[in-house]
């Protein structure tokens, strides 16, 4: 299907490992940096010419091991064999920057009951949960959020220790990011980070 729009057109871009063409949001850009090495840019800022992939470890793998980007680039170019996980190292980071921005912005809060109250009124796009919160007031707060009436997304990929020192305070077990255009673009580095890494710890799956 064609874009609708000419400034939709601007924003589709084709996959280096399936030569499919799709929006930036579900894609990683990379450059040619120094050196002649794949270097990530996730913000879309850095200089030279843009090769994309899908936002997943396997396609990046791939793009990396067949010499995608230095054919796309019509330049020797070197891809780092951990590539893959740098990209998911600067995601991870990006997410929990995102979380802080969104903490100044007003769009975000934590406590039991305020994220319960957020929860109850429909108000919260997001729980974030501590993934090393205790387990019985984790199971509390996914009630609540099971009986809101706008049902949030969940994402238990940070500890207490890292929430807090990304929203200023000492240990964060229990966030809700609150429905919005924040939350709305928070959201899309998040489904990018969950191509290279799960957003739930394994042992949660059987509480949900």
């Amino acid at each position: 299907m064609p874009p609708a729009t000419l400034a939709q057109a601007a924003r589709e871009r084709r996959d280096l490992a399936t030569g499919e063409v799709m929006g930036e949001e579900a894609l990683i850009r990379f450059v040619a940096g120094p050196g002649g090495v794949v270097t990530p840019d996730l913000a879309r800022k850095l200089p030279g010419r843009g090769m994309w992939v899908m936002a997943d470890r396997a396609s990046v793998d791939l793009a990396a091991r067949k010499g995608l980007f230095a054919r796309a680039a019509k330049t020797k170019l070197a891809a780092p064999a951990d590539l893959s996980d740098q990209v998911a190292g600067l995601l991870y980071t990006r997410v929990l920057h995102g979380l802080g921005l969104a903490k100044r912005a007003g769009d975000l809060i934590s406590g039991f009951e305020k994220v319960a109250a957020a929860l109850g009124s429909g108000k919260a796009a997001w729980l974030v949960e501590a993934s090393d919160g205790a387990p019985d007031g984790r199971r509390k707060i996914q009630n609540a959020a099971r009986k809101s009436p706008k049902p949030p997304r969940l994402i238990g990929v940070y500890t207490a220790m890292e929430l807090g020192l990304a929203l200023g305070g000492e240990n964060v077990i229990h966030t809700a990011f609150l429905a919005g255009r924040g939350a709305d673009r928070w959201t899309l580095d998040v489904m990018r980070l969950s191509g290279f890494r799960p957003l739930l710890p394994e042992g949660w799956r059987e509480e949900i």
